[in-house]
């Protein structure tokens, strides 16, 4: 069986090393341009993404257009072996236009227009600033779309942000009429707006959210925030229409960033291939937990994986510090190499920065970068990206290789807007991240590897899927849930789950709502716990999964009754003690959990997975002990798998193999049974699949 999925570019059939490139800034300085040939070959990176924000270069003023300079860098990379993503420049466009065409500025929530300045300060709905994109874009479409050194397009630069022009409040008018099938009763009543009579009786009333303005009718809010998505989606669209024609051959891509305005599984439809910039604050944490930032950043890459469900490009990340974090520590022996292959692990084939050459000024010039000001090789971040192209260039065999999963966590983006904008049990923060993060972290401990899916996903391919607090759930997907169980899957719910609906109207008939035949249970009410109070979560043994212990519990707890589910573990204290906080409902050929409270221990998701996994049939990449920071991921081509032994634990850590002969990826050499991991150390392995 052949598990391999073509390379990105039939160019470049390797693990793609690089970063952002930005020659514009040194045209004055052409020795430096010339040098920094010889230094990327020299850290053996391969690929650049080039003209990011190059807009004004390459038109200085409204259709003057000067390609010379990118000519000659494209055809020094093609003489050099080097390879480029070429962008699309509309994330930061020219003085000229903001000056000649001001409507192509955003207004913010305040109702006020921006000056010129920054980056994505832009409308994405103006006529003007897509005409202008369309020009330029062509221009370079048909300049380069067959030139040897590109091998796909970067569309424009992590999408973000919103407009509330009269152009965009017009466009989401005519969205929530298509929607609500042009009835303004439905609205009201999707809304429930008849609450503090913010009854419409106009479409011309409705308003984006402001702060001088509405924001307390969810429903608007909600809407809006997917309106928004749906705009940038619809620009991106744009945006690859005016270059896919010049050459259907050349894959598109947007570099995507930890950010929730936009549903990247709705934009990852319209791409050829994810990618994503990664800048996890290695060190920064005030209690040192790297494990918990490495588990952060493992459960991002998965997402980003799963979009798509085939490997993904790091567009971005740091080879030292970046100047924007609170804190610009630099990166520990180790950590580069480290962080890097974490990628590549969970199924990446590139690895990418920002950025090639630091910047000489404005904000950027304290940033990162492969050559720092003094311009040469001698540095300890040049010789940790050298050492990291040189590892990349001996996996290629790992390039297009697949990640084999049978868990799925769900985390929908409207889920999280709704749950941030609910008032009531904990306003102070419901952690909805941390919260996926928990049930993450137990798994990537286990190295188990994990799909991050939407609710209305197909679940069949999965023997668990598990909802952390799946507060919004239609009914439609609620029965797609339970069919899943039905057919024998296992699935695990939290508190505050099936609660409202798509419309952010809540569940009537008790919740979880959709869920609640699933569960078999009802939940009664949901209580926020202030920092101060600690409850807990007893399991005396003798149940279903064998598990005993007594783990402090906080912030959230729900009171729920038994409606054919059986308690595996009870509340510790309160009016809640001896009720249930942790139940098992059997049904049809499946099982589905419960868990009512949030557990501080990180240990009890390890023990809590441990057992339903086992249950469940799921596999580990290792069948043995892993020691806490320590995660084995897999990557296999159906006839060989490749298996990553990563340390984040802090300290050293010896690791058992399970008896199967593995080869080191890096030596080529047979690999021990027990492996000595130096910190921040990992290893590579190889073994028949």
């Amino acid at each position: 069986m052949n598990s391999k999925f073509p390379p990105v570019s039939s160019k470049a059939p390797v693990m793609l090393h690089g970063a952002d490139y930005n020659p514009e800034q040194w045209l004055k300085y052409p020795e430096i341009l010339q040098e920094d040939l010889r230094l990327m070959k020299l850290s053996g990176c391969n690929v650049m993404s080039i003209g990011i924000f190059s807009w004004v270069s390459l038109e200085p003023e409204e259709g003057v257009f000067t390609f010379e300079w990118m000519d000659s860098i494209l055809d020094s990379f093609a003489e050099n072996g080097i390879y480029a993503f070429l962008a699309t420049p509309s994330g930061a466009r020219p003085a000229w236009m903001s000056d000649k065409y001001p409507e192509v500025l955003r207004v913010e929530r305040n109702r006020v227009r921006n000056l010129h300045g920054f980056r994505h300060n832009h409308c994405y709905t103006s006529p003007v600033y897509r005409e202008k994109t369309d020009i330029i874009n062509t221009k370079l479409a048909e300049r380069y779309a067959h030139h040897p050194a590109v091998i796909g397009w970067h569309i424009s630069n992590e999408f973000g942000g919103e407009c509330h022009c009269d152009l965009c409040q017009a466009e989401f008018r005519v969205w929530l009429q298509n929607k609500y099938k042009d009835s303004l009763d439905e609205v009201n009543h999707a809304w429930w707006a008849t609450f503090w009579s913010h009854t419409y009786t106009s479409w011309e009333q409705i308003e984006s959210p402001a702060p001088h303005g509405e924001t307390q009718v969810h429903g608007l809010n909600l809407d809006w925030r997917r309106f928004v998505s749906d705009r940038f989606i619809d620009f991106c669209q744009h945006e690859i229409n005016s270059v896919r024609s010049f050459n259907p051959e050349l894959p598109v891509t947007t570099n995507m960033h930890m950010i929730e305005g936009i549903d990247y599984r709705k934009l990852a439809e319209i791409l050829d291939v994810v990618s994503w910039d990664a800048y996890p604050e290695w060190g920064y944490t005030e209690d040192g937990d790297d494990a918990r930032l490495a588990a952060w950043t493992a459960m991002h890459h998965d997402l980003f994986r799963t979009l798509k469900k085939k490997p993904f490009l790091l567009m971005e990340s740091t080879p030292s510090l970046t100047n924007w974090q609170s804190v610009s520590k630099l990166k520990r022996p180790g950590m580069h190499k480290l962080s890097s292959l974490q990628a590549v692990a969970h199924g990446s084939d590139s690895v990418q920065y920002f950025q090639w050459r630091k910047s000489r000024g404005s904000s950027e010039k304290f940033h990162g970068a492969v050559v720092d000001h003094s311009g040469h090789q001698e540095t300890r971040v040049f010789r940790d990206v050298a050492e990291v192209g040189k590892t990349l260039a001996g996996l290629t065999e790992v390039v297009g290789t697949s990640t084999p999963v049978q868990t799925a966590i769900i985390l929908d983006w409207d889920n999280r807007w709704a749950i941030k904008d609910a008032q009531g049990i904990r306003n102070s923060g419901l952690g909805y991240e941390e919260t996926v993060l928990q049930h993450y972290r137990a798994l990537w401990e286990m190295g188990i590897a994990v799909d991050i899916i939407g609710s209305s996903d197909d679940l069949s391919a999965y023997k668990l899927v598990i909802a952390p607090m799946l507060y919004l759930i239609s009914e439609e997907n609620g029965r797609r849930i339970e069919k899943f169980v039905e057919q024998g899957g296992t699935f695990l719910a939290t508190y505050w789950s099936g609660v409202v609906g798509e419309t952010d109207l809540c569940h009537l008939g008790g919740f979880p709502g959709p869920l609640r035949r699933t569960l078999g249970i009802w939940a009664e009410e949901t209580e926020g716990l202030h920092s101060r109070d600690v409850n807990g979560l007893v399991l005396k043994g003798g149940n279903t999964l064998n598990l005993t212990g007594d783990y402090d519990a906080h912030e959230i707890a729900e009171l729920i009754h038994l409606e054919g589910a059986e308690a595996l573990g009870h509340y510790r204290s309160d009016f809640y003690a001896g009720r249930p906080a942790l139940t098992m409902n059997r049904l049809g050929a499946g099982r589905a959990y419960h868990l009512a409270t949030r557990v501080k221990d990180s240990a009890f998701y390890v023990e809590l997975y441990s057992a339903i996994t086992s249950k469940a049939g799921i596999t580990r990449t290792l069948e043995t002990d892993l020691p806490t920071g320590v995660t084995v991921q897999l990557r296999t081509d159906g006839e060989n798998d490749y298996v990553f032994v990563q340390n984040f634990s802090g300290s050293q850590q010896d690791v058992e193999l399970d008896g199967r002969a593995y080869t080191d990826l890096e030596s080529g050499i047979s690999a021990p049974n027990a492996l000595c991991l130096p910190v921040n150390g990992l290893v590579m392995l190889k073994r028949k699949h």
